[in-house]
């Protein structure tokens, strides 16, 4: 089997679910209250896991009970943790999220932690680790010196790269070429090429303007219509999958991690999209994030 290694985020989910978001200053005395684990590149581990990839996870967490919580998450996913850095001093990531129990709105405030602290050393001790993978999957939410080291370990020794740009910034137009799947949404594709992403015509200029900065495969997530497709032989949408939505969090993770497992299975990019988009499908009938990723078992039988 072809390993996967994530190289991204850990964060612990804590959230409280009420009537209404409290103005600034108000106290208000919640519904609900649920924790678990979060972050993009922890998410993506787990979807890719279980929907067939042999994942290796690469995040670092503080020694504290959250990090705790990851390392037995990871143990009983079967999900290989052991590359997983401890910060002495930094805390595990924390995502704190308010839901109108009512609306669906929510406010979230991420502090990152430990992950916004993986060092230079830290990735050059797994170099090795990156070079023998089959696929390097990284995002936008630990620190980006340290996700660019790790592409360009993988770029020198010809291990393809996929990037979801989430959250979506500027990069230098060099780390482009490194990248053999790009996977933004509408907005984050926006951000990174000034194309605003309102009709069709744009979706396609922003994909184009991503695949001449050296982008091998741009894949523009849409939601309930699909993707947007662009490389050298094909330049079009795989239709998305009719589902009845409980959660929409975590479906990009989803799509993500899917992806990468469909490639790594050999699937053509159009045949992992749709294979992506039934897994995304899936993930938004459940609540939450982790939790909410499908099975393989599950994905087959929905692709039937």
């Amino acid at each position: 089997m072809k390993k996967l290694t994530v190289f991204g985020s850990f964060f612990e989910d804590l959230c409280g679910k009420g009537p209404y978001l409290p103005k600034p200053g108000e106290t208000l005395i919640g519904t609900e209250f649920t924790y678990g684990p979060g972050g993009k590149g922890s998410n993506q581990a787990v979807a890719a896991h279980r929907a067939g990839a042999d994942v290796m996870m690469i995040t670092k967490i503080g020694k504290d009970p959250y990090g705790k919580l990851v390392l037995d998450f990871y143990d009983n996913e079967g999900i290989d943790r052991s590359h997983v850095f401890i910060d002495e001093n930094k805390a595990t990531g924390i995502a704190l999220i308010l839901v109108d129990e009512n609306t669906g709105e929510n406010l979230i405030l991420v502090a990152p932690g430990a992950c916004h602290n993986i060092k230079t050393e830290d990735v050059q001790s797994i170099q090795d680790m990156i070079k023998n993978s089959d696929m390097l999957m990284v995002q936008m939410e630990v620190n980006m010196d340290a996700t660019f080291l790790a592409m360009e370990i993988a770029n020198e020794s010809g291990v393809p790269i996929i990037m979801n740009p989430a959250p979506a910034q500027k990069i230098d137009d060099k780390y482009y070429r490194m990248i053999d799947y790009i996977t933004p949404n509408e907005i984050e594709a926006e951000i990174l090429t000034g194309i605003k992403t309102d009709s069709e015509e744009n979706i396609k200029a922003a994909a184009e303007n991503l695949f001449k900065k050296g982008v091998r495969n741009v894949i523009i997530t849409l939601g309930k219509q699909g993707v947007y497709i662009k490389n050298s032989i094909m330049n079009g949408k795989v239709p998305a999958y009719n589902v009845k939505t409980v959660d929409t969090t975590g479906a990009g993770d989803a799509f993500n991690g899917c992806f990468a497992a469909g490639l790594l299975e050999g699937m053509t990019i159009d045949e992992a999209a749709d294979f992506a988009n039934a897994g995304a499908a899936l993930s938004v009938t459940k609540p939450g994030t982790a939790p909410s990723m499908p099975y393989r078992k599950e994905i087959d039988k929905f692709l039937k």
